[in-house]
């Protein structure tokens, strides 16, 4: 069963001895035990039916929290308490409801924004009661501080204790109403880009297309027939040892590996990024902080059983964290990092001729850029990432597309997204490459991760004290620099040659000592 929130929502299926729960109509969800097999969360795609577009001011949301404690109990149902909030702007949410509404129905979310503005108003409510009970409290403990009437004193310390006790109730309604809103704002995924297409994964538009198709002479293979002749990789093997999806590279594919990794590395370097390795294990709270949530039955992140730890699906989530809760002087960015990992994905549902080989695999390494930065500057750092995929894909002689995804196949994060799919003639198709999201502060209210504007502070204390600026929330961006199973798959099949051997591309030569060709085995 899963929590629904199918853009940016939470599910574990199949949680060791643990308490996991189940959709409900509002945020109150039942909870039961689920059997002792390995836990696991998910980041899935969903479409959005065709619908007009629409202009909306650049403002993000938040998405839900996957782990949830269990808090105060009303007969058999409990209420869930967030273990971290987001920083939602809830004024804002309820002052532009119609372009919220509107996102919601085209990005495919069932995010309830009704009951979102519904418990909004009734918390603004409460809190008004419990500042008014206060203010009587005080009150009545202003009172007490002068000479009174014996009779007098004992009816204000009656009324006094009456206050205290229904202020502490109504507190502790606030409280729980507070969470409850918490987690349903946390449904609705960020706004879009006003240019984005509206509509399913075939609505989004083609951006740019690099090169063309290269032309064989020749029967061509598949690089799995390629890889089996030049002893490039065991799927065999793989399976017996990990299961089904793993895989062994050997001989040249390994230094390929090495070297995609270093020469991406090395060009993302001369373009002004900070290289990282991050960790491969982190915490499930930076993953759903990342607004990498469940919105289906499908599962795409491992989850180590018994700890609230997960491998990670990508670099952008370590590298998310490592300013998360800080404020980053504005003359420290952009920053930009570009950091290398292996990367874990359950793949459940992939299946089929289209996902055969190391198209899509559980495990594999990749080069990812992210940059955090001010606000008015993420749609151009977006551009910019564009281009040093363009780079880098046109320097290795792929063809390739660009398109502007559509709101269906947009994460609960991106504001807009922009995918690269490269011609793969063994597999007979285009497939994804890369992809470069503009997150705009979604994460970064998530994260915690702000700047503070560097202008001149006034100093209109009355106490003479500075005033600071007031700080603001980063935009953040990632890109994928380079995926070395498909970039592997691009390369084996694009530069095949007749007599069984491949060409390595000239970039890579220097990064594989001078290595100019894949030869079989028995030349």
């Amino acid at each position: 069963m899963a929590l629904q929130c199918r853009l940016s929502g939470a599910t574990f299926q199949s949680l060791k001895l643990a308490t996991i729960p189940i959709s409900s109509s509002s945020s109150r969800f039942i909870f039961r035990t689920l059997p002792k097999t390995l836990n696991l969360a998910l980041f899935s795609r969903h479409s959005a039916p065709k619908a007009p577009p629409f202009s909306v001011l650049i403002r993000n949301l938040s998405a839900p929290a996957v782990a949830a404690a269990p808090a105060a109990e009303t007969s058999d149902i409990k209420v869930v308490k967030p273990q971290w909030n987001a920083a939602i702007d809830f004024k804002w949410i309820r002052d532009n409801k119609e372009a919220v509404a509107v996102n919601i129905k085209n990005r495919n979310s069932n995010a309830n924004l009704e009951l979102v503005l519904q418990l909004y108003d009734k918390m603004l409510n409460l809190q008004k009661e419990v500042e008014r009970l206060r203010g009587e409290r005080n009150n009545v403990a202003n009172k007490m501080k002068g000479k009174l009437e014996p009779s007098e004193r004992q009816k204000l310390i009656e009324e006094g204790k009456n206050l205290k006790e229904a202020l502490t109730t109504l507190e502790e309604d606030l409280v729980k109403l507070r969470d409850e809103l918490q987690i349903e704002a946390q449904c609705i995924p960020n706004l879009t880009h006003p240019d984005v297409p509206i509509g399913w994964e075939d609505s989004s538009k083609l951006r740019n297309m690099v090169g063309s198709p290269r032309k064989f002479d020749f029967p061509i293979k598949d690089h799995l027939q390629i890889g089996k002749e030049l002893d490039l990789f065991d799927f065999d093997a793989a399976a017996e040892v990990s299961g089904s999806k793993f895989y062994y590279l050997k001989n040249e594919a390994v230094m390929l590996e090495m070297a995609l990794v270093n020469w991406t590395l090395t060009e993302a370097m001369k373009r002004g990024f900070t290289p990282l390795t991050t960790p491969e294990i982190v915490r499930s709270s930076v993953v759903e902080k990342c607004g990498f949530q469940p919105r289906g039955e499908n599962t795409q992140v491992y989850s180590i059983e018994d700890s609230d730890q997960c491998l990670i699906g990508t670099a952008e989530i370590p590298v998310g964290g490592i300013h998360m809760d800080s404020i980053v002087a504005e003359s420290a960015l952009p920053l930009k990092y570009v950091a290398f990992s292996h990367c874990f994905r359950t793949e459940a549902g992939a299946a089929g001729t289209a996902t055969r080989g190391l198209y899509r695999v559980h495990q594999f390494s990749k080069v990812e850029m992210f940059i955090l930065c001010r606000q008015e500057e993420s749609d151009m750092y977006h551009e910019e990432l564009v281009k040093i995929e363009e780079d880098l894909f046109s320097s290795l002689g792929l063809h390739f597309k660009i398109l502007d995804m559509a709101t269906g196949d947009l994460g609960a994060p991106a504001y807009r997204k922009f995918d690269v799919e490269a011609w793969m003639p063994g597999l007979e198709r285009y497939g994804e490459i890369s992809s470069a999201s503009n997150c705009t502060d979604y994460q970064s209210r998530r994260l915690g991760i702000r700047y503070r504007p560097s202008e001149s502070p006034s100093t209109t204390s009355k106490k003479g004290k500075t005033n600071l600026a007031a700080t603001k929330f980063v935009h953040t961006l990632n890109a994928t620099a380079c995926a070395i199973p498909r970039m592997l798959v691009c390369l084996l099949e694009n530069f095949q040659q007749e007599d069984g051997s491949v060409i390595i591309p000239h970039p890579l030569r220097p990064f594989m000592g001078g290595v100019e060709a894949i030869y079989p085995k028995s030349r």
